[in-house]
């Protein structure tokens, strides 16, 4: 499992995905090996493969990794055609959660509804942080602003 991990943190998701096919057997019940496997279909554009395993870990634990599992359940679901239930989901999961990167994948999915000006809400709700941020979590959260101003830009007035 560690050796997944570190392939996985050196972005080479195909070998990962072979170490957590391999890490996991039939008696795993933990999450963590089909969380990090989503992550890896998530990287290599397999949604559907992705959302099987992200389902299995989200129906087991619901805020696992601080909800991360079920903001990107949400956004595999928009992937897969699935947009009534992402939306849902994602609307639950915002109610709780600051992640900057399920806020943001939450204004993408808006925008491509055509909803622009929540959208455009939630891209400013993600900047908003940045002014009360010590600079260690500004500097953790620079890619999330950086895709939220872009996001910005994007969206119609």
């Amino acid at each position: 499992m560690k050796l997944a991990d570190l392939y996985l943190e050196q972005k080479k998701y195909l070998k990962a995905k072979e170490c957590y096919d391999r890490a996991i057997s039939s008696r795993t019940d933990s999450p963590d090996p089909f969380y990090r496997r989503g992550l890896c279909h998530m990287e290599m554009n397999d949604f559907g493969a992705a959302t099987a395993d992200l389902e299995r870990v989200v129906s087991k634990d619901s805020t696992y990794d601080y909800q991360r599992a079920s903001g990107l359940l949400a956004k595999v679901w928009a992937r897969t055609g699935r947009s009534h239930e992402a939306e849902q989901l994602f609307r639950q999961v915002t109610q709780t959660s600051t992640l900057s990167e399920t806020q943001y994948n939450f204004a993408c999915f808006l925008a491509e509804q055509g909803k622009a000006d929540e959208a455009r809400q939630w891209a400013e709700k993600i900047l908003a942080k940045k002014a009360t941020m010590p600079r260690y979590l500004k500097r953790r959260e620079r890619p999330w602003f950086r895709r939220a101003s872009a996001l910005l830009k994007r969206l119609p007035s």
